[in-house]
């Protein structure tokens, strides 16, 4: 397995120190954020989702920009973070050739937020645009991945599954993330591994926690490191292992726990002492 992070998880960094940190580190890779930053809130506070300094414009200035700051790292493109909304075939086709330009052999596609309608409808939807992302990715050469993710209509891995399960697993496949699913959609690792079987394209690695309010209530999800949370890590290794998974385990922290390059360090020990 090669090991990567996501560059939303390093706001605080640009492009260039970001890819100088992960080559001192030891990291193999980096998967690039790709979104338009509106200029009003560039005079922020760096942030996770808002002014995040280590994201890459959906242009082609950028995407050469990260070809060439990756190679000069010596550091593979894991995939590209974009954020493509359901039906949106042209900003697949952008999305799909900045990967070309830069590398990159994946990119994230949107599969639709709960709430937005009946979940019957949003299936449909979601199914009808994976069917022209699908016929894209063959003329491009760039395979789209869908991300198990809480708030969407594939919190969990058979809902992963099922949408994506007529498609060409070589075309589309799923990013598993055991962080999203310990705020919603947890299933077994094991069972949800075996699955999604060849559809398996990318794991995402981050933690959380949850709080119970003062008198007692609901208890709410919180972000948390990687090493103190409720995804157990050796038990996902192991089915990792177990489904033959060798491809890229690419970090995301939002704990903000330790400062950037802190985190940089520690989580790829942790990681390393868990493969170990």
């Amino acid at each position: 397995m090669k090991l990567g992070v996501f560059t939303v998880g390093l706001p605080d960094l640009t492009p260039e120190e970001a890819v100088r940190e992960l080559k001192d580190a030891g990291y193999d890779g980096v998967e690039w954020r790709v979104a338009h930053v509106p200029e009003s809130v560039r005079s922020e506070a760096p942030s996770f989702w808002s002014n995040n300094l280590c994201t890459l414009e959906p242009i082609q200035e950028d995407a050469h920009r990260a070809r060439i700051l990756s190679e000069g790292a010596g550091l593979e493109v894991a995939g590209l973070g974009t954020y493509i909304e359901v039906g949106d075939l042209e900003a697949t086709e952008e999305a799909m050739l900045f990967a070309r330009s830069a590398g990159a052999e994946r990119i994230r596609v949107g599969v639709g937020k709960t709430g937005e309608g009946p979940y019957a409808e949003m299936f449909d939807a979601a199914k009808a645009f994976l069917t022209g992302v699908e016929a894209l990715s063959g003329e491009h050469g760039v395979k789209a991945v869908v991300e198990i993710h809480h708030g969407t209509i594939c919190p969990s891995a058979s809902l992963a599954h099922r949408l994506v399960s007529d498609f060409d697993p070589e075309r589309i496949g799923v990013i598993f993330d055991p962080g999203n699913m310990a705020q919603e959609g947890f299933e077994d690792y094991h069972i949800g591994l075996e699955l999604l079987g060849p559809h398996l394209a990318h794991v995402h690695l981050k933690n959380a926690a949850f709080e119970r309010p003062e008198g007692g209530g609901v208890w709410k999800p919180r972000w948390s490191p990687l090493e103190d949370g409720v995804v157990d890590f050796e038990e996902l290794f192991s089915a990792l292992g177990g489904a033959g998974y060798d491809g890229w385990l690419v970090v995301e922290d939002f704990s903000g726990a330790r400062p950037s390059r802190e985190a940089l360090v520690h989580n790829l020990q942790f990681i390393r002492d868990l493969i170990a």
